[in-house]
């Protein structure tokens, strides 16, 4: 199975402009690098996130990471409109982001005195994630590509703990 990923992904054919998420977004590669720490919490919490949940498939995290683009989308144009997924996992995944965004935000303002990241960082980080998402996956509905590739960049979670090598009588 891992030898057809590999095949089909060295083998694949460019992305249709309709298949880009987001495609008349365009931002500075810059971004990337001066909110990296950002950009690795949101793909450790992707991450954690399937850990847990075994029925989390690329497509639902595609569908979560693209509804709270939107979400964004519409914050920086002054209006709050939220619209969770309707099925789940996505919208657990949701959640979860949603949670890890705002907790980032408060310590980032505890630390320096006010939150440096601002709303249309947050969505450019949701854009380039929703891109990334769709280049790594095949756009099967079951597919874990992203998600396997994912729990690589993060080996430690997988880590069962050590149990305790101390006897005792």
């Amino acid at each position: 199975m891992i030898a057809a990923h590999r095949y089909e992904h060295e083998h694949r054919k460019p992305l249709a402009e309709s298949d880009i998420p987001f495609p008349s977004v365009e931002f500075s590669s810059n971004l990337i690098y001066e909110r990296e720490p950002f950009l690795s919490g949101l793909a450790f919490t992707i991450s954690q996130f399937a850990a847990s949940h075994p029925d989390l498939t690329d497509e639902h995290t595609l569908t979560a990471i693209k509804t709270l683009g939107e979400t964004y989308r519409t914050l920086i144009s002054g209006i709050y409109y939220e619209k969770p997924p309707g099925t789940q996992p996505a919208a657990g995944l949701y959640s979860a982001l949603a949670s890890f965004i705002q907790d980032y935000k408060k310590k980032e303002s505890e630390r320096v005195g006010f939150s440096a990241l601002k709303d249309s960082e947050i969505f450019y980080s949701l854009v380039f994630l929703a891109r990334l998402i769709r280049n790594w996956t095949n756009g099967r509905p079951r597919a874990r590509i992203y998600l396997r590739f994912l729990r690589g960049q993060f080996p430690q979670q997988d880590q069962q703990p050590e149990t305790s090598r101390i006897i005792a009588p």
